[in-house]
């Protein structure tokens, strides 16, 4: 015979030495892999729906959803008027807080400051009928030429103007009262 079947030689010589490394082949991945999930699942994490049960969650799911964010008003009813900084949050914002559609951002002097230059009478009329990107009334029809000129005023205020709140009128709150 050759000798070529001595030259073959493992790093494991004894029986003892190969039950070590299969016990070694196994054990290590496993410990390896639950000290992996303990790293990643250390962290105080609530899982989705943990709370689900408490009495805060359930009466928030059974809550009608007509009752979020609507107001009913008797349309019978007198008018009431809302302030400009409630106009501007309800109807303005949208594009008045991002400058979007080229709208000067609320409170940047610097964009007001051309505007403010024409007067309120022309600003509130562009509100009032829309211009260029703007809709008339800000988008909502429903709102009163006061409320409009309110709006118009909170922003410009913010803006740098010294505009004052227009005045309503005893026809247009006895007009109001009638609708």
């Amino acid at each position: 015979m050759s000798d070529a079947h001595d030259e073959h030689e493992s790093a494991i010589k004894t029986p003892k030495q190969l039950i070590v490394a299969v016990v070694a082949g196994f054990l290590v991945p496993i410990l390896i892999i639950v000290l992996l999930v303990k790293f990643v699942a250390s962290d105080n994490k609530v899982g989705a729906g943990s709370n689900s049960q408490t009495p805060d969650a359930i009466a928030a799911r059974i809550a009608p959803v007509a009752n979020e964010g609507f107001n009913f008003v008797d349309a019978n009813g007198p008018k009431v008027l809302q302030t400009g900084e409630a106009v501007y949050k309800a109807a303005c914002a949208a594009c008045h807080a991002t400058g979007a559609a080229g709208a000067p951002k609320f409170g940047d002097a610097g964009a007001w400051s051309a505007r403010i230059a024409q007067g309120y009478d022309t600003i509130v009329k562009h509100a009032i009928e829309g211009i260029r990107g703007m809709p008339a009334k800000g988008g909502n029809p429903d709102l009163d030429d006061i409320e409009v000129a309110r709006a118009v005023v909170h922003m410009a205020n913010a803006g740098g103007a010294k505009f004052k709140d227009p005045e309503v009128k005893a026809a247009a709150s006895a007009e109001a009262s009638a609708k």
